[in-house]
């Protein structure tokens, strides 16, 4: 996996229906953005490491909290419009998503300005039901969604 790609985790629960977590990116850039501005909790993999760990540490980092030890399913890759290739996998668990604690990052604020802000990767978290999970998530990501729809055979 090269620095342009990223392995991520979709949690999903059995309740009336099937939900799904997803993160809302944090900082200035997406604080009044909905539509677009979700994500699976994923990132780019260190040089050697395996994409399936860098998606369980990635979970931990960006949520505050272990991914649930379920049966991995392979929901394959996506291409974003801005060229990463994220590849996912789904686990079965719950959490509260109120209780996220995300890891910090650096962002250029206000853009070219060459100052930087520490904003938590994911600044929430929520259950979605698989339509609306497809409205919010990063375009691309809603792929994942239809695929562990079939899966399940939901």
């Amino acid at each position: 996996m090269s620095a342009r790609t990223s392995a991520g985790i979709l949690l999903f629960r059995r309740t009336a229906g099937l939900e799904v977590l997803l993160g809302h990116m944090g900082g200035p850039f997406w604080a009044r953005k909905d539509e677009g501005a979700w994500t699976i909790p994923k990132g780019e993999p260190s040089p050697g490491e395996d994409p399936f760990q860098t998606a369980l540490r990635e979970f931990a980092e960006e949520l505050g909290v272990a991914a649930p030890s379920s049966e991995p399913l392979p929901l394959g890759d996506v291409k974003q419009s801005g060229g990463k290739v994220v590849t996912a996998w789904a686990l079965e668990g719950d959490l509260d998503a109120s209780e996220i604690a995300s890891n910090l990052v650096e962002v250029a604020w206000p853009p070219r300005s060459g100052k930087t802000l520490l904003v938590p990767e994911l600044d929430r978290a929520g259950w979605f039901a698989p339509d609306d999970a497809r409205r919010l998530v990063v375009k691309a990501q809603a792929a994942f969604v239809d695929r562990l729809e079939e899966a399940l055979g939901s």
